[in-house]
């Protein structure tokens, strides 16, 4: 062995240790505790594990397409190169920059519907107590759809913003020149040249909002009654109530949803 391939094997050493403890033996763990098929027997059996099922493909459906949609719509209206536009950049990219505990927690003190800001303000418009906002299943799910959202959105505007920047002016120009309108523009420019980008950035967004922990857990805690959970907060149900096996098994079901997205991922990238 060379020298140089001995200080290779030096430098590289410290990568394989921290794959290896801090990546390969969790992941190994983890498979290894959710083993045993009375686990998954235990879990089909309680009926908040198919709620949380349902609860996540709700979430994935509903709030990444929801997601994606406003960014590619507001990536166009940042585009527009205005002046004001820069400093009202500033201010929509905070969601996404300000750390998640301290926004969404504040979010959940603003519904809380008896000193809760929104409730104070409808009952001053309307002399209504206002409702319980989180204590309804499917409004809470439905805000939490919402935070993730709002907490989410700037940043897959930015990427859009920086695909559609990246397209030519001249083609807009000639497009004008033939007395193209906006819509035309769009269709025949703007998406041609961004949907690529625009299907990765979909695909990519739904692993990571599998993994979305924050949304749901900080703003329902799962509840009323364990019914807003996703697999992402189920196993903390699982653990707390002292049941490792099945909080394993539970995060074990999510492969399924993501290994095709990953599949597609790493196929589109190789290409």
């Amino acid at each position: 062995m060379s020298s140089w391939q001995f200080w290779g094997l030096i430098m590289l050493a410290p990568y394989v240790l921290i794959f290896l403890f801090f990546v390969l033996y969790p992941v190994g763990y983890g498979l290894w505790t959710a083993r045993h098929p009375q686990s998954y027997v235990h879990l089909w059996e309680d009926p908040i594990f198919a709620r949380s099922v349902v609860n996540t493909l709700v979430f994935l459906i509903v709030g990444v397409n929801l997601k994606m949609f406003v960014a590619l719509l507001l990536s166009g209206f940042f585009a527009v190169a205005r002046p004001w536009i820069r400093w009202l950049s500033l201010l929509f990219i905070l969601p996404w920059a300000v750390p998640s505990i301290p926004t969404i927690l504040s979010f959940r003190f603003m519904l809380n519907p008896e000193w809760g800001v929104i409730n104070q303000l409808i009952f001053r418009l309307t002399a209504d107590d206002g409702p319980n906002w989180l204590n309804d299943p499917t409004l809470a799910l439905s805000l939490a759809i919402v935070v993730h959202i709002w907490k989410s959105l700037p940043f897959w505007t930015l990427i859009l913003l920086a695909g559609r920047l990246a397209i030519s002016g001249d083609l807009y120009e000639a497009a004008s020149v033939d007395g193209a309108s906006s819509l035309q523009k769009f269709q025949h420019i703007t998406w041609p040249s961004m949907q690529t980008l625009y299907l990765t950035c979909t695909i990519l967004s739904m692993i990571w909002t599998l993994g979305d922990f924050n949304s749901v857990y900080l703003l329902t805690g799962g509840g009323p009654a364990d019914l807003t959970h996703v697999l992402a907060t189920l196993g903390i149900r699982y653990l707390r109530l002292d049941q490792v096996d099945l909080s394993m098994a539970a995060i074990v079901c999510a492969l399924p949803l993501i290994l095709p997205l990953v599949y597609v991922m790493m196929k589109r990238f190789s290409k």
